[in-house]
């Protein structure tokens, strides 16, 4: 067999894919960096030649792939609809269609795998083709994963001859198809490697397509109307060219090869539809044509790799605290231009692969081992989901990442949607969760918002981080508030315990891991944390009508998850206080959420305390109280050591932490924040409301979001734990829903939209809720819930009887609350 070591390398990454995906998703995603750079494959339970690859709006993308075997006079479509293009009647070839052996995929690989025979049954000729697309998550490499680029690799195994053709079109730059766009094929004569290197570098050729007339920071149907597309192969052994699609497409099915000519001639993206192609001849049959055995005994392999970048030159415009400021990309502060940053990326594939590669595995372990195989599939199925609703910029002293909450309404930087994420950044790598977290700091630090709350997003529509200095953004008050709060503490515990995986970032020197980072990145926001706390002490105990992170449930008063989630912000502003080392406030926001977080129980939770009601006054209802999760996440539920008495947040042994001030009298003397029957209660009862695709939101409709679901399910018993995960499991398999992964959906009938159309939304990053929370409080955050566990099966609840005898009772009043 002729391999290269690169071949090998890859067979053995195959062979490690195949049988790593158990689950079937009704859409997988193929190159998925930005918001702008984001092709699926829709249809995923399907053939990938019965329909065209689509944004992630669902909108087609102009991108296939086609194979022919010489001699055979048959052509394959592998990817997209090119056989459209492919007239019937033609006496040169025939549309046939590979057997397609299925989709694989982990966190930043998706592979499809087809077989193509010879005709003859048994032990005839064939070969295998797979197409391999990397989008590689680095967390070791700010750098790499802030290059808006990814990788198809196409593999070839076996004794047959095999044509490739692969085809982009105008989409890629423009959600207009009525936009004239330009195209150039570039060829650099020579070059190096990378920065400062003196390695000369893989001589590839590259499509260049932009519109005529960009329109800076604009979009059209979520699209980007500005930046430039490159699409990459190799110069030597490829064949390219330019065109109208159905005559390049008619020349390879009939030739196996395209002729290196260039139309020349720009127009509108679907006008006489303009591709740009390249073609690659595997040479797999030469053992059986010298030897004349047709066996296959000799079976051959080789690949090719090409590339595509998204380049744009600014990312966005941010009202930073110097001013309305166009963002250049992160990658910018190391190559000078586009064409070195595509070429360094191009021969960059064994080094972003491996990174890649170490993730998914190291991914693939920590879920199997915190879940199960679905786990571990629906983690990797998350995971370029999240950072696809992403754009790196700053320098390597200030990195910053930007976020576009994509589909529900296009706000920038929107918290609660970096909320129901950020377990993603904590377990992948907390540094970035501090880079999302820094636009917002900056911007409000600087004066420019109005209220004494947190705002709700940086500006109503992404790519324009342009503020709200009106004060007229999203009225969440208390949700962001306490987001804000709970997520500084989240990640400066992550900092200062050094929760993150073994990985070491090389390409920023703006954070370190440790408690003097830690303390240094919660001070210079002090006045922020201070003044949102103020806030919730006012608002959360018992909030005023508004809305919560779940708007399309709409407003609500007296909310009770609404409002544990401004106790537990507050309960984290006495430990901010303390790790800077301000021990007086420190010790006033501690008792005044200890002294909330009982009437909070009063209030919220049902006479028999069997459930937390949906709102104080609502009777007869119930919600998932999904909020409890950063109790635990926080470590304010790991029991305090015997005889711990002040000191604050202190570092103990494997990195436990001691409460401040002195030791409340609470359950069972340990000393924890929210009492184990809360969580006990809590979890019994997602068990007696499971219905067959999830764990509802509350008790006011089927729908569902996956997010929470994770988060509840991260604080329950392992039994609830399973059952809650093996039905989001189920519904992933059985979901009728069409796009990228939603996390809105209907627990029963279909497991469809319930009206509201989410899709490829960040806050899937709350798939990632078990991990982070397993890494939490040096692995004692886990440790302190198994409690949950000594009660076997969960306590038997009879949900109608509990939420019929729920009344208030005679005399029941909790002072200014609005009923």
């Amino acid at each position: 067999m002729r391999f290269n070591l690169l071949t090998l390398a890859f067979t053995l990454a195959l062979a490690a894919l195949a049988s790593a995906s158990t689950l079937t998703p009704p859409v997988l995603p193929l190159i998925v960096r930005n918001p702008y750079l984001s092709t699926w494959l829709g249809n995923a339970r399907n053939a990938p030649w019965e329909d065209w690859p689509m944004f992630w709006t669902g909108a087609h993308v102009g991108f296939s792939l086609l194979a022919s075997v010489p001699g055979t006079g048959k052509v394959y479509p592998l990817l997209g609809r090119p056989h459209d293009s492919l007239p019937r009647n033609s006496h040169i070839y025939s549309v046939a269609f590979p057997e397609y052996l299925g989709a694989t995929f982990d966190a930043s690989t998706t592979n499809l795998s087809y077989l193509i025979r010879d005709g003859k049954k048994d032990d005839g000729g064939f070969v295998r083709l797979t197409l391999s697309f990397l989008s590689p998550i680095t967390p070791s490499s700010t750098l790499r994963q802030s290059i808006p680029a990814a990788y198809l690799t196409v593999f070839a195994e076996g004794c047959l001859d095999v044509d490739v053709y692969v085809d982009t079109n105008g989409e890629w730059v423009s959600g207009n198809r009525g936009n004239e766009i330009k195209w150039e094929l570039f060829e650099p004569k020579s070059r190096s490697f990378g920065p400062n290197s003196k390695v000369a570098g893989t001589a590839i050729k590259t499509w260049k397509v932009a519109r005529v007339n960009e329109e800076l920071l604009t979009e059209w149907a979520d699209r980007a109307e500005w930046g430039t597309f490159h699409f990459s192969g190799p110069a030597g052994g490829v064949y390219h060219q330019a065109g109208t699609s159905a005559i390049l497409r008619r020349r390879f099915a009939e030739k196996g090869s395209l002729n290196n000519q260039i139309d020349k001639k720009f127009r509108h993206i679907m006008e006489e539809e303009p591709v740009f192609a390249f073609s690659k001849s595997f040479k797999l049959g030469k053992d059986t044509k010298e030897t004349k055995d047709k066996s296959c005994k000799n079976v051959n392999a080789d690949s090719v790799t090409f590339t595509f970048a998204l380049v744009q030159d600014p990312v966005v415009q941010f009202a930073s605290a110097r001013g309305l400021t166009l963002m250049k990309p992160f990658w910018a502060s190391f190559f000078p231009s586009a064409d070195e940053l595509v070429a360094y990326h191009y021969d960059d594939f064994k080094v972003a692969n491996a990174l890649a590669r170490n993730y998914s595995d190291t991914l693939a372990k920590d879920a199997f081992e915190s879940g199960s195989e679905t786990y571990q599939d629906i983690a990797a199925l998350s995971a370029r989901q999240v950072l696809g609703a992403t754009q790196f910029s700053g320098t390597p002293d200030n990195p910053i990442l930007f976020l576009k909450e994509i589909s529900s309404n296009g706000n920038f930087q929107t918290v609660d949607v970096i909320f129901p994420a950020f377990p993603f950044f904590l377990y992948t790598n907390p540094q970035w969760l501090a880079y999302l977290l820094e636009p917002l700091l900056e911007h409000q630090l600087s004066g420019q918002y109005p209220n004494d709350y947190s705002m709700h997003d940086l500006g109503a529509h992404f790519p324009n981080a342009t503020g709200h200095p009106d004060g007229r953004d999203e009225y969440m008050p208390v949700e962001e508030c306490g987001n804000m709060l709970i997520m500084g503490l989240a990640l400066a515990n992550a900092l200062k315990y050094d929760t993150s995986p073994a990985l070491v970032d090389q390409d920023t020197r703006g954070m370190m891991t440790s408690p003097k980072a830690a303390e240094k990145w919660l001070a210079r926001s002090y006045k922020l944390w201070k003044q949102w706390t103020g806030y919730l002490v006012r608002e959360s105990l018992i909030p005023h009508n508004q809305l919560c992170t779940d708007d399309f449930a709409g407003w609500l008063a007296n909310a009770t998850n609404l409002a544990l989630k401004g106790i537990i912000g507050i309960r984290a502003m006495s430990e901010i206080a303390d790790i800077i080392g301000e021990t007086e406030d420190a010790k006033y926001y501690r008792n005044i959420s200890e002294t909330y977080i009982e009437k909070w129980e009063e209030y919220g939770i049902s006479r028999d305390k069997t459930h937390a009601k949906l709102a104080y006054t609502w009777y007869g209802s119930w919600t998932t109280i999904y909020n409890l999760y950063a109790d635990s996440l926080l470590c304010f539920h790991v029991p305090e050591e015997q005889g711990a008495v002040g000191g604050g947040l202190v570092s103990e042994g494997e990195g436990g932490q001691k409460p401040i001030g002195d030791t409340p009298d609470t359950e069972k003397g340990k000393g924890v924040f929210i009492p184990d029957r809360i969580y006990q209660m809590q979890s019994d009862w997602y068990h007696a409301v499971l219905q067959r695709y999830g764990l509802p939101l509350d008790s006011r409709h089927l729908y569902t979001k996956s997010d929470w679901e994770f988060f509840a399910a991260a604080v329950t018993s392992t039994k609830t734990r399973t059952e809650i995960l093996n039905v989001i499991a189920s519904w992933v398999n059985e979901t009728s829903t069409d796009r990228p992964l939603t996390d809105l959906y209907d627990t029963e009938g279909n497991g469809g939209y319930p009206g509201f159309y989410f899709m490829a939304r960040p806050v899937v990053g709350g798939h990632f809720a078990f991990l982070a929370l397993e890494r939490a409080c040096g692995g004692k955050a886990m440790e302190s819930l198994k409690f949950l566990d000594e009660m076997s099966p969960p306590a038997k609840v009879n949900v109608e009887l509990a939420l019929s005898r729920d009344k208030p009772s005679e005399g029941f009043n909790f002072g200014d609350a609005e009923l």
